[in-house]
């Protein structure tokens, strides 16, 4: 049997984001052996090092928009790295950096999936629904905004990446875990009918239930993206991002969502962002990170046999 091959893309930028540090990310992850645990699982993995873009400013924003021609530039650079693997017929795994890069990657995927005739799902893990606008955020930091975006809400810029405006549709997302939303991005969510399974959906229905929903209609012409933020998990077992949301999923809640995303067969491509060492204890977060990627690629706590 054909090994699954896999490229690692390091994108070593905190340009979208409000706290310095989720540039360390990529570097933090490869410390806790992300490349050496797949390949343990038979997994053929190619670090193609780190992609490069303009330094962080750390400027105010700009008609509602922090560093925006600076997050342009990164999110056109991971456009290209991230499709060329994709025509190379490598599952990408875009090591983060900040959650703005998601319009780089899934622009990329999006185009992929066009090119292909096949059709797209997107699980985006998260704490934040990351639909805001420049009208409605209240910050300006457009790590806030890359779902609006994609969907075709934002500054042409960013909206334009990609071979199709917009990338994608709201029906392609399924958001898992969202506990903090804005107010005006609230609005936006639900007039965009946005799939969003929530920490009170999950407290309600449990997580497999959740997933078995998240993941209903994929199938073997399904291009299965995850778009990890790693404040997805709870703090207590995560707390290295910048980011902190109390009451998001347990190390077991988590082991199940990524365990079930492995069944399918589906997965295809990767974003792990966020991941922030500045915060971290003794690079905990990034080897928990590690070590719920071994599990999308298969790593069961079962012990029964696999169906």
């Amino acid at each position: 049997m054909k090994k699954q091959a896999v490229a690692l893309v390091g994108v070593p930028t905190d340009i979208g984001a409000g706290h310095r540090g989720a540039s360390m990310g990529p570097e933090a992850l490869r410390v806790a052996q992300l490349a050496e645990k797949l390949r343990r699982r038979g997994v053929d993995v190619i670090d193609r090092g780190n992609l490069h873009g303009p330094m962080n400013p750390w400027q105010p924003p700009e008609q509602g928009y922090r560093h925006l021609p600076e997050v342009v530039a990164w999110n056109l650079a991971v456009h290209v790295a991230i499709h060329q693997e994709l025509q190379a017929g490598r599952l990408p795994i875009m090591l983060g950096g900040d959650h703005s890069l998601a319009i780089g990657s899934i622009s990329a995927v999006a185009r992929h999936c066009h090119e292909q005739g096949r059709q797209l799902r997107v699980l985006w893990l998260d704490a934040h629904a990351d639909f805001n606008t420049s009208q409605v955020t209240p910050s300006g930091n457009i790590h806030g905004m890359p779902v609006a975006c994609l969907c075709g809400n934002g500054p042409r810029e960013l909206v334009e990446i990609g071979d199709r405006v917009p990338a994608v549709t709201p029906d392609v997302f399924r958001q898992i875990g969202i506990r903090s939303v804005d107010e005006g991005e609230k609005r936006l969510v639900r007039q965009a009918k946005m799939d969003i399974y929530d920490m009170r959906h999950i407290d309600e229905v449990g997580m497999k239930r959740t997933m078995e929903e998240a993941l209903d209609g994929v199938d073997e012409n399904t291009h299965l993206h995850v778009s990890f933020d790693v404040d997805f998990l709870d703090p207590s077992i995560a707390p290295g991002v910048g980011t902190t949301v109390r009451g998001g999923p347990t190390y077991r809640e988590a082991q199940l969502c990524m365990e079930m995303i492995a069944d399918t067969g589906r997965l295809a491509s990767l974003d792990i962002v966020e991941l922030n060492p500045a915060y971290d204890k003794r690079n905990r977060t990034a080897r928990l990170a590690v070590e719920l990627v071994e599990s999308l690629f298969g790593k069961s706590t079962l012990m029964r046999e696999p169906d």
